[in-house]
């Protein structure tokens, strides 16, 4: 089905999914910027507000108190009938977009109905993207016609930093990919940071992973950043945009990934978060043995995510960089860097680094990516 070319001045109608930490700061950052954003759904896993559609909410609400107005008028949640209002406001000549800013695969299967109804997507959920390889291929497939919209996700990868929206200009304008290699888990990048400065001795690793956690630098569970899942499914979301090589590498996504997880085996079993972190302290000997063989070489320790080009291989590990080495220099706090080495960008690759986690950051991600549509 085609649909009638729209102007890129028209408003722009956004469905907000999920309005949490996020998605509230993603409504902010819309209502501050001056562009004919038009708020048609506030969205969270209980209630909604409609406001074009035959099912819109009984009255109009003021966008600054979106808040009150769902406690107070919104009905219950329901995607499909938001499928169809902004579907239809495509049929009437209109632009809209979906902004899913869960971490929902249930969502995020909706995806190609979306797409084909000619309604673009913007998400920052790594999850569609990093999943299995047929499932991504026809994610791709349903918004590569002109006649749908596009799904954007540059904050899959670094929140707002320019990496997913970099990558894609180097491949779009002919450079040759050699190699990225990344510091991409602020969580790791804490850790790493303040446990292996190139100097002997220091806090225990369950020390540092301890005060990560109290710094709100750790999901609840540190087991789920300490897995090396996260990075893997950032590497996996940048292979598959380099060349249709590294794309076939991995079918699984972010499974196919060789991923080094810094969970003891004694631990992998563990179910809960508390437990591990009282657990973990036993297991400190291994990590500091590998701290001290690192300073003795005028090296730090870092968990970072590979991608070579040339060798065919994608890698998330704990690797060892000299002191002089930008991932030990130019790192602090929870920071992510990546470089890229490219044809054009050798024997100096092309650097980005920055805050690569939190809600203003991330919600940056998302609109430069609405942004983009105007």
């Amino acid at each position: 089905m085609s649909y009638p070319a729209i102007s890129r001045h028209k408003a722009l109608h956004v469905a907000i999914v999920g309005v949490g930490l996020v998605g509230k700061e993603v409504i902010r950052q819309i209502i501050a910027i001056r562009r004919p954003f038009a708020l048609v759904a506030p969205w969270n896993s209980r209630r909604m507000i409609l406001t074009s559609g035959l099912e819109s909410s009984p009255q109009c609400f003021n966008p600054s108190r979106w808040e009150d107005a769902l406690a107070a008028l919104g009905t219950p949640a329901d995607l499909t009938l938001v499928q169809n209002v902004l579907a239809q406001l495509v049929k009437d000549g209109k632009r809209a977009v979906l902004v899913d800013n869960t971490a929902s695969e249930e969502i995020a299967s909706t995806y190609p109905q979306f797409l084909n109804a000619g309604v673009h997507v913007v998400t920052p959920n790594k999850k569609v993207f990093s999943g299995e390889g047929d499932y991504y291929l026809r994610l791709i497939g349903s918004g590569a016609d002109d006649a749908t919209g596009p799904v954007l996700n540059e904050a899959t990868v670094g929140a707002g930093l320019p990496i997913v929206s970099t990558l894609r200009d180097l491949v779009e304008t002919g450079d040759k990919i050699r190699k990225i290699e990344s510091v991409f888990s602020g969580t790791m990048s804490y850790i790493f940071n303040n446990f292996s400065t190139g100097e002997s001795g220091g806090m225990s690793f369950s020390g540092v992973v301890a005060q990560a956690k109290q710094n709100g630098c750790t999901e609840p569970n540190p087991m789920d950043d300490l897995n090396g899942a996260d990075v893997a499914r950032k590497l996996t979301i940048l292979s598959r945009m380099i060349n249709p090589s590294m794309l076939a590498l991995l079918p699984h996504g972010y499974k196919s990934v060789e991923t080094q997880s810094l969970i003891p085996p004694e631990l992998e079993s563990v179910n809960d978060g508390d437990t591990f972190m009282q657990r973990l302290p036993a297991f400190d000997t291994n990590i500091a043995t590998l701290r001290e063989e690192a300073a003795v070489e005028g090296s730090v320790l870092r968990y970072v995510g590979i991608i070579d080009v040339e060798n065919g291989t994608v890698k998330a590990r704990l690797e060892k960089y000299p002191k002089t080495h930008a991932f030990a220099t130019s790192l602090g706090g929870s920071d992510n860097i990546i470089t890229f080495h490219t044809e054009r960008y050798s024997p100096r690759p092309l650097i980005v680094q920055g805050a690569g986690a939190g809600a203003a950051v991330t919600a940056m991600g998302v609109m430069s990516d609405l942004l983009k549509f105007f």
